[in-house]
């Protein structure tokens, strides 16, 4: 088994985002994907795939040699089984979800039931589902689920980064994780101080430039034994103008290429 490194609609927020002077399309995403050597992309809180063409989307992947992942929000029974649609239609084996919507935050067992209800329709496709840590529900909450259900086809999407803001350690995110991880998404994060030194700031940085540790994430998840995708996502802070913002994301993509690259 090998781990794959992807990029996501994450990797190009800034320059979809509606803040962009011209946003970019789906395509452009994944030709820039492809012009980075990557084979992999991850279609991650994009509404618009809900109204694009999926056969043309999946076309212009098979075209550049991209596989295709899919994440999204909600655990309802009938929103998973439209992204399951969506996802077998994509080719995706992987469909990454969050607890919360904006309308609804279910409770660890109103959250088990709706898993349970779903996930046999994700087993019969063999298409995996990632729930992601992340600051809105707490880890072992998350973990507790995953465990309930007992399903082979229902995991984490690692992100410890997400989880500080909880007052999570990272560490302790990953250890109590990794046994269920189906899908990382890595990103490095620091804390600042304000100005006038009240609170701080938690914010994303280049890789290998913040807190994460992600030797430990590496070496006690172990992606390339188990087949788990690492995903590439950034907290790129605005900077002040959409120009100078999307000329920064692009710089943090190359970086953290490398920075992954260079540890496989």
């Amino acid at each position: 088994m090998s781990s794959t490194i992807g990029l996501s609609t994450y990797s190009f927020f800034w320059q979809w985002h509606p803040t962009a002077v011209e946003p970019i399309s789906l395509d452009t995403m994944l030709e820039r994907t492809a012009a980075h050597g990557v084979t992999l992309f991850q279609i991650c809180d994009y509404p618009l795939i809900e109204s694009l063409d999926l056969a043309a989307v999946k076309a212009t992947a098979d075209r550049l040699g991209i596989t295709l992942e899919l994440g999204t929000r909600g655990i309802f029974e009938a929103h998973l089984t439209k992204y399951l649609d969506i996802a077998v239609a994509l080719g995706a084996f992987v469909v990454r979800s969050m607890f919360n919507t904006a309308t609804h935050r279910p409770t660890l067992d109103e959250a088990v039931e709706s898993l349970k209800s779903g996930i046999s329709a994700y087993e019969a496709a063999g298409v995996t589902l990632a729930l992601e840590t992340y600051e809105q529900v707490p880890t072992p909450t998350v973990v507790a689920a995953v465990e309930a259900v007992n399903s082979p086809n229902l995991g984490i999407c690692l992100d410890p980064a997400n989880s500080v803001a909880a007052l999570e350690h990272p560490r302790d995110t990953v250890e109590r994780c990794a046994p269920y991880v189906k899908n990382i998404h890595v990103k490095d994060f620091s804390f600042t101080r304000k100005d006038g030194w009240v609170g701080f700031t938690l914010a994303g940085c280049p890789m290998g430039e913040g807190l994460l540790d992600y030797d430990h994430m590496i070496d006690t998840v172990r992606p390339a034994e188990r087949g788990v995708n690492q995903i590439i996502e950034h907290w790129v802070p605005w900077q002040g103008d959409p120009q100078t913002t999307q000329q920064l994301e692009d710089r943090w993509t190359e970086h953290n290429l490398n920075y992954l690259r260079s540890r496989k």
